[in-house]
C-alpha cells in the first residue's frame, strides 16, 4: 500500500515544492504518460485528467505528517501549498524505494502555466488519436480556453520532449 504514496513523496522531494491542486494533478499524470510509474488512475474532468486516487493519496500523505497542505487566500479562491515534510523525507530514506530521477521533467513543467499543462494533459489523454482528432476533441472539450494554433505547437513541442524520455 504505502509503495504508490512512497512514489508520490518521492515525487515531492524532487520537486520541493508544488502549488495549486490542478498543477498537481497534471504534474503527476504527465509523468505517468511519460513511462514514470504512477498507478493512479484517470478520468476526464472539467480541468482534464484528474485522479480521485491522488487527491486521496495526497489526503492521506497530509494525515499521517509526510505531505504539508497550505491554504492560502487569493484573490477570492484558496490555492493549496504542498511540500514534503521532515517527517515524509525520514520515511522515504527509510523506505526501500529507489526513485526514479524526475527532476528535469519536473524543471521542464515548472516553465510553464497551470493552463499549458491542463493542454498538454488533455492531449495526453487522448493520445489514441490522430494528431488533428487530437486538436479537434482539446478544441471541443477545452472551448472556454480558446487556445491558439501557438498554444498546439508548444504543447506538441512540449508533448515531443517528454517522449525523448
Amino acid at each position: 500500500m504505502l509503495e504508490d504514496h512512497a512514489k508520490l513523496m518521492a515525487f515531492f522531494e524532487q520537486a520541493n515544492e508544488i502549488v495549486g491542486r490542478k498543477r498537481l494533478q497534471k504534474m503527476v499524470y504527465i509523468l505517468k504518460k511519460s513511462g514514470f510509474d504512477f498507478s493512479e488512475r484517470y478520468t476526464f474532468h472539467f480541468y482534464g485528467p484528474y485522479s480521485e486516487e491522488l487527491s486521496t493519496r495526497i489526503e492521506e500523505l497530509c494525515n499521517l505528517g509526510f505531505i504539508n497542505e497550505t491554504r492560502e487566500k487569493e484573490k477570492g479562491y484558496y490555492q493549496y501549498r504542498y511540500q514534503l515534510t521532515e517527517r515524509g523525507e525520514t520515511f522515504l530514506d527509510q523506505s526501500d524505494l529507489v526513485p526514479e530521477n524526475m527532476a528535469r521533467f519536473i524543471l521542464n513543467m515548472d516553465e510553464h502555466s497551470s493552463k499549458f499543462l491542463e493542454l498538454v494533459s488533455t492531449m495526453l489523454y487522448f493520445d489514441d488519436f490522430a494528431k488533428e482528432d487530437v486538436e479537434e476533441k482539446v478544441r471541443t472539450v477545452k472551448s472556454q480556453q480558446n487556445y491558439t494554433e501557438e498554444d498546439f505547437e508548444a504543447a506538441w513541442q512540449f508533448i515531443e520532449q517528454l517522449q525523448a524520455h
